[in-house]
C-alpha cells in the first residue's frame, strides 16, 4: 500500500463544548466518512443539537474538530460553511414569507457558478417533485413535510459535502418520514455525507451505515447499525424490545 488513507470527512475527538460555564459535551469522539450516512440518536436534551451547533461553530468548543483534515475550531461559521458544511436545522427555519423557490435561491446565494446553481435546481426539483409544482408558493404555506423537504433542498443547493440534518422526522407523520429517508438515502447515493441526528432510532437506523448513540452528554455507544441493533443492550434501552 502506498500514501494515507483519506481523512474523515468530519473527525472530532475530545471534544467539550457548552454555554457559558455549563459543560453540555465531555469527550466527544465521532467520524464521518465519505459516502456514509451516520446516525446520532440519543433522547431530547442529550448534547445532539448542541454537538451540531459546535460543529457548525455556533458555540465555542475544545479538543479536535476537522473537516477533511482541517481544523474547524479556528473558523467562524460562514467559513465552516463555506468549505461545504451545511446544516438542516430543526424546526426547517424557513422563511415563510418568501416562495419556495426563493428560499431555495437563499441556499445558493453564496455560489458563482450559475450553471451549477441551475443544476442544483434540477436536481432537488427531481428529488422533490412537490417543489415543482410548489415553487411559487409561499413557504410558510406547506405541509409540515413538504417544509422538510424544502428545507433539505435548500442546504442542497449550498452543494454540500457534508450535511448535517439536525431532527428530520420531528413532528411529522411515519408515511413523511419514510419518504424523507428514501430521499436522504438517494441523497448519499449522490455523492452528499450525512450525519443524521434522530431521537426516532427506528427511523435513523433503518436508512443509516453507522450510528453513535448519545446520552447526557456523551457517546456511550458506537457501531455499525446491524451490530447495534442485535445489541440487547440497545434493543432494551433504545428500541423497547422487552427481555432483550
Amino acid at each position: 500500500m502506498s500514501g494515507n488513507p483519506e481523512p474523515p470527512v468530519l473527525n472530532i475527538r475530545g471534544l467539550r463544548a457548552g454555554y457559558g460555564q455549563l459543560h453540555v459535551l465531555e469527550d466527544i469522539a465521532l467520524e464521518v466518512r465519505r459516502g456514509e450516512i451516520v446516525a446520532l440518536v440519543g433522547s431530547n436534551g442529550a448534547g445532539k443539537t448542541t454537538l451540531l451547533r459546535a460543529v457548525s461553530r455556533l458555540i465555542e468548543a475544545t479538543g479536535t474538530l476537522e473537516m477533511e483534515g482541517q481544523n474547524l475550531l479556528a473558523l467562524r461559521p460562514e467559513q465552516v460553511f463555506g468549505l461545504g458544511l451545511v446544516q438542516v436545522p430543526e424546526g426547517r427555519q424557513l422563511f415563510h414569507r418568501m416562495s419556495v423557490e426563493e428560499n431555495l435561491r437563499i441556499g445558493a446565494n453564496r455560489r458563482r457558478d450559475h450553471a451549477g446553481v441551475a443544476e442544483s435546481f434540477e436536481r432537488v426539483f427531481t428529488l422533490f417533485p412537490i417543489l415543482r409544482e410548489r415553487r411559487r408558493q409561499l413557504a410558510g404555506n406547506l405541509s409540515g413535510g413538504e417544509q422538510q423537504m424544502c428545507a433539505l433542498a435548500r442546504a442542497l443547493m449550498a452543494a454540500p459535502k457534508l450535511l448535517l440534518v439536525d431532527e428530520m422526522s420531528l413532528g411529522l407523520a411515519p408515511v413523511i418520514v419514510d419518504q424523507l429517508l428514501v430521499i436522504l438515502a438517494e441523497i448519499r447515493d449522490q455523492g452528499v455525507t450525512v450525519l443524521l441526528v434522530e431521537q426516532d432510532v427506528f427511523a435513523a437506523f433503518s436508512v443509516a451505515d453507522r450510528a453513535y448513540l448519545m446520552e447526557t452528554g456523551r457517546i456511550v455507544r458506537a457501531g455499525n447499525v446491524a451490530d447495534l441493533r442485535d445489541d440487547p443492550e440497545v434493543q432494551r434501552a433504545y428500541l423497547g424490545v422487552e427481555g432483550a
